[in-house]
């Protein structure tokens, strides 16, 4: 009896970081570059049983976890801000956090901090850095397809985009950037291009996702209804008394 309870116990955990994952999309629907998480349901361990004379398991149900993100493009969005920039393809922006470690991101809504150098919503300079000169309009800046800067007819330098081996194995650090790690590889040149003047929207699909959130709070309460009538059950079990 008590593999019911342990079953539902482990089947509303999933639901639940089912249910995290749903909500964390949703808040983020507004977050330029944001990429939906990906989650994948596993069987718990299980042992072989003999139930009326034919093989069968028992286990304790499933657990759940995030496995990635959708690499899925979001819509492109024009802005007209000369330092708003789209990916287009394969690519990452690489950005310095303050304690020296580079970040990648897709959310291209940039701008300038006090001494001119191009940086993200996070106030992270981008690598390699580049600067616009005191007092140049950074309305008037040009930004081509391959990433390359320009000031009137003065070279500034070159965005370069990166992308990593197995972008599902990115590590997730809140404002819409990502470290890479061993398993999804060092970063290297991607070869999508730039697009100026526009942002890339997130990839959720607010329909969806909200779908997803009523099935889900369905089956967690499946989960709980289960766990009371198991615990009912042993109830009823601990009353009885020989004759």
């Amino acid at each position: 009896m008590l593999e019911g309870l342990y079953s539902a116990a482990a089947g509303m955990a999933a639901q639940q970081e089912q249910l995290n994952a749903i909500s964390n999309d949703i808040a983020n629907v507004s977050t330029s570059g944001y990429k939906a998480e990906r989650v994948a349901f596993d069987d718990l361990l299980y042992n072989p049983v003999k139930i009326a004379g034919s093989d069968s398991s028992a286990g304790s149900g499933a657990s759940a976890r995030v496995i990635g993100r959708s690499e899925a493009e979001g819509s492109i969005q024009e802005t007209g801000d000369a330092l708003d920039l789209a990916i287009e393809g394969d690519g990452y922006f690489q950005v310095k956090r303050a304690n020296g470690q580079t970040a990648l991101t897709r959310d291209g809504a940039f701008g300038v901090d006090a001494t001119g150098a191009i940086v993200n919503g996070e106030g992270n300079r981008l690598v390699p850095p580049i600067k616009v000169p005191k007092g140049f309009p950074t309305q008037d800046l040009s930004v081509t397809s391959d990433g390359t800067v320009e000031a009137g007819t003065r070279k500034l330098g070159r965005i370069e985009l990166v992308t990593v081996t197995s972008p599902e194995h990115l590590i997730a650090d809140g404002g819409g950037e990502f470290s890479a790690t061993a398993a999804s590889g060092a970063p290297h040149a991607a070869k999508g291009k730039i697009r100026q003047g526009a942002l890339e929207a997130s990839n959720v699909n607010v329909s969806s996702e909200m779908a997803q959130m009523v099935s889900t709070q369905r089956n967690y309460q499946l989960m709980s209804t289960a766990i009371q009538t198991e615990s009912q059950m042993m109830s009823i079990a601990n009353q009885l008394r020989p004759q």
